[in-house]
């Protein structure tokens, strides 16, 4: 613990951005603890709070406008990425996209303080094609709100961060390694959640191809086009004769989907 300490101490500003750098790109490696170490180091003199809100504002704007840029240019294909890799199936990026959609700029503000949300909110911009002065902006401001909210209370409880550090340090190595089991077992069960979901889905699924063998073959079906907005303003075209529904709408206008043909919803 003492090594490690020394070693942020040396190094500080380097590591800070480079974490953040990588935590924002989608690697699985929390920054928050060491915002908070940061912080801490920064009421006990080691490090100044300024230059550790810059470089961990630095990480982060250049992160985010790489995923910026990978929305405006690959739309929701960038988004299809984000999903494929999410540990929750279930809601993938649908509930970010429901609250940038509502929030609009505003979301970056606060992007940061929500799980899963941080890295989607930033292509989700360039695929709405937010001009790129306004994303910085926002952008920037909740960089800075996120690593000024940890590190600030890093540096406010300075002298407490040290005492849990120093009682860390006393139980080993296992604490750590429990942590790490603990980490790989969540991993483990959500890994095992997707893969159920995904062979669900697989059960009623038809390909383009089936479809298209059905629609050369002259039979009524129904298709519905169930692409959030910020999805379909990615990649606006859509299948001939497919009824746009936003799947939020489907509770209040699924009387509109008849009920007497083969109804073919699609998505991303």
């Amino acid at each position: 613990m003492t090594e490690s300490i020394e070693f942020l101490i040396r190094y500080g500003y380097l590591v800070v951005f480079a974490w953040v750098l990588l935590e924002q790109l989608g690697l699985p490696i929390p920054a928050v603890p060491l915002l908070l170490a940061a912080g801490a180091l920064a009421g006990a003199g080691k490090l100044n709070l300024t230059l550790v809100l810059l470089v961990a504002g630095a990480g982060s704007l250049i992160s985010d406008a790489v995923w910026y840029e990978i929305g405006r240019r690959r739309g929701s294909k960038a988004l299809n990425f984000l999903c494929r890799v999410s540990l929750e199936p279930d809601s993938c990026v649908r509930n970010t996209e429901k609250m940038f959609a509502r929030h609009g700029a505003r979301a970056l503000l606060f992007a940061k303080f929500l799980p899963g949300f941080s890295t989607v909110a930033p292509p989700l911009a360039g695929v709405f094609q937010m001009r790129f002065s306004r994303f910085l902006i926002y952008d920037l401001a909740g960089a800075f709100l996120w690593a000024g909210a940890f590190a600030g209370l890093g540096y406010l409880f300075s002298n407490q961060l040290e005492a849990v550090a120093r009682q860390t340090a006393t139980l080993g190595t296992g604490l750590l390694g429990l942590l790490f089991a603990a980490l790989a077992a969540y991993i483990l069960v959500k890994y095992i959640q997707r893969q159920r979901f995904l062979r669900s889905l697989r059960i009623a699924r038809i390909t383009p191809e089936e479809l298209q063998r059905k629609i050369a073959a002259g039979e009524e079906v129904v298709i519905v086009d169930l692409r959030h907005a910020a999805d379909f303003a990615g990649d606006p075209q859509v299948i001939p004769g497919a009824h746009r529904l936003d799947a939020e709408e489907i509770e209040n206008h699924h009387d509109a989907i008849p009920r007497d043909r083969d109804v073919i919803l699609y998505c991303t």
